[in-house]
């Protein structure tokens, strides 16, 4: 049993660390941080718990602690910190040795740290002895993308195959996406938002990352392109994406079927029995039936269609909180315990 901390264990996503790892079999929570305010109160008081009908017994009565490595009694350290926090913050644990399991986009596009999907690139691993070297830490820093960029990269990755080019995404992002207490209300309902800050961004450089190949100790990106419209939907949970991609041959149906259902789960207790779903009805996917698939760490497609010979359009969705953020970390934890970086 290896024991972990939550750094920003009070907020939407550090609350979904707190249930999935509650639960987990190999890793057991000794220790939540969280902002000096709540610095030597009790977890189960304190906390606003959104993410399900109760509190996890285990954790209720954890004092919280300062993010200080002093104050960490953990071999993993999972974060769950805003971006511009997570920049002071993580490196202070990595110098001391501990391993950072990261859903903070503060070191996701530097060149000497992994942005890991397990199923997709677990070679990228290979960058922490690397970024070890040069930063001259004892322990290191393992990156999971953004919420939206993963569901798509999943979609992406056995499509590469097939000789894909391009891509185009239109994204309908759910409201937890934004955090607690996320988007006013009078904001949202009977409304579409078609902007969130440096989404687009992230969505057009992280999956060219994460598909990307090494050459000396850095990332190559993929030789694709991929132009991104986000939106921020009145939905809880779930985002869903209409993607175009463009091939440079003729491509039907029947194979990009098989190429979606061709990616393999991994022997990973997070890991779903189906790393991507394939839904043939018309009206599928949709975020409240299918975000939670395979425990949400599956992602579902669905309306596959051929635009032309050359280019096909399809729908996919996934749970932006589980396997879109604080289950993807998870996940890159359990893959780095398999692959012996952490022992």
């Amino acid at each position: 049993m290896f024991k972990v901390c939550v750094l920003g264990a009070t907020g939407m996503v550090g609350q979904k660390f707190v249930q999935l790892l509650s639960r987990h079999p190999w890793f057991k929570v000794t220790t939540l941080m969280a902002s000096e305010r709540r610095v030597g109160k009790i977890y189960g008081e304190e906390v606003d718990w959104i993410v399900s009908s109760e509190i996890p017994r285990d954790v209720f009565d954890i004092e919280m602690v300062s993010m200080d490595p002093k104050n960490c009694d953990a071999d993993i350290v999972f974060s769950a910190l805003p971006s511009e926090v997570a920049r002071e913050v993580e490196p202070k644990f990595a110098r001391e040795g501990f391993v950072v399991a990261s859903n903070a986009s503060a070191f996701r596009m530097e060149d000497d740290v992994p942005l890991v999907i397990p199923e997709v690139n677990p070679d990228h691993l290979k960058l922490v002895e690397f970024q070890k070297r040069n930063r001259g830490w004892d322990g290191f820093i393992v990156t999971n993308p953004n919420c939206t960029a993963i569901m798509l990269t999943i979609s992406l990755k056995p499509l590469m195959d097939l000789g894909l080019r391009s891509v185009r995404v239109a994204t309908m992002q759910a409201l937890s996406g934004a955090g607690y207490p996320g988007v006013p209300s009078l904001a949202i309902v009977d409304n579409v938002i078609p902007f969130i800050k440096g989404e687009e961004e992230k969505v057009e450089s992280e999956p060219l990352k994460i598909l990307g190949r090494i050459e000396n100790c850095k990332v190559v990106p993929a030789d694709i392109e991929i132009s991104a419209s986000c939106h921020r939907v009145p939905v809880i949970d779930g985002h869903l994406e209409a993607v175009w991609a463009k091939f440079d041959r003729d491509v039907k149906i029947e194979e990009i079927v098989e190429a979606f259902e061709s990616l393999k789960p991994l022997d990973l207790p997070s890991s779903p029995k189906k790393v991507i779903v394939v839904r043939r009805e018309i009206d599928r996917p949709q975020p409240r039936l299918d975000r939670d698939e395979g425990g949400g760490m599956s992602v579902v497609v669905g309306r596959i269609k051929n635009v032309s010979d050359r280019e096909v359009r399809y729908l996919v969705l996934g749970h932006n909180t589980v396997r879109g953020a604080a289950g993807a970390s998870i996940l890159n934890a359990e893959l780095m315990i398999k692959e012996g970086y952490i022992d």
